[in-house]
């Protein structure tokens, strides 16, 4: 089960955004999704969750097809956005309802994962308070509520942690921990290597649409003769931006 890509590939006219990418995501394992602005991480995660039609190849999403299966992949998924998209009209708990009622979640339930969660992220007395009013971290931790109170059998996030105060940033990774124990899958996509090296179980490194490389770690990094040196050392050699450090230190004199 899980997720297995294979072969897929994704144009927009003469750009080719995806490019006969191969990927097995095993059930309960949390993969992160690495690359550069224009590597193709967020036309991927698209892919999976049905929202873009790969142009050839193959998606498997718990032994289902996202282009033939939409509506029933979406109800399995949970996503959380780089930039939260809430209805900033209504409050707090009135979204949370909203999407509640929506997957058909049990009333007992949701109040009982709702109150969780307010509490986890320190936001009990905010939730009858307008969501345009929030904070962007405040809106970016009712997103991670909204995915996680439909229990989804796949966890999609796009740089989830951005936003969010340490204390939240960790009990957002204890619980991706717990989610993975308990049969979830979860795919990760984070500019913050130092994150993806603590708890993915492995990465894939996306570069103008083709996987570079995936393994652990420290399989990448063997992969790119980094053997001694972190993940982010191991992305930018593999990815051709070496010269980065240089330039900043150059910068910085």
């Amino acid at each position: 089960m899980g997720v297995d890509i294979q072969k897929v590939s994704k144009s927009f006219g003469d750009n080719k955004a995806v490019s006969n990418l191969s990927i097995n995501i095993p059930e309960g394992s949390i993969y992160g999704l690495l690359g550069p602005n224009g590597s193709g991480k967020s036309t991927t995660m698209k892919m999976i969750m049905g929202l873009l039609e790969p142009d050839s190849g193959s998606i498997d999403v718990y032994g289902l097809d996202p282009k033939t299966n939409a509506y029933e992949v979406k109800r399995i998924i949970g996503y959380v956005p780089e930039e939260p998209h809430l209805y900033e009209f209504l409050t707090a708990m009135e979204y949370l309802e909203f999407i509640a009622t929506i997957h058909e979640v049990d009333d007992k339930e949701f109040k009982s994962k709702v109150e969780e969660f307010l509490n986890a992220f320190e936001l009990t007395g905010h939730e009858h308070e307008v969501l345009g009013g929030y904070s962007h971290g405040m809106k970016q931790k009712i997103a991670i509520t909204t995915a996680l109170i439909t229990e989804p059998r796949l966890l999609i996030l796009d740089e989830p942690l951005g936003g969010l105060d340490p204390k939240s940033a960790r009990i957002m990774k204890d619980l991706l921990n717990k989610l993975t124990s308990e049969g979830v899958t979860v795919i990760f996509s984070t500019h913050v290597l130092e994150i993806a090296e603590a708890i993915c179980d492995n990465v894939g490194i996306l570069y103008k649409g083709e996987l570079l490389t995936e393994g652990t770690a420290e399989e990448v990094k063997k992969l790119s003769e980094v053997t001694e040196g972190t993940l982010e050392e191991a992305f930018l050699k593999l990815t051709d931006s070496s010269n980065v450090r240089d330039i900043v230190e150059a910068l910085a004199k």
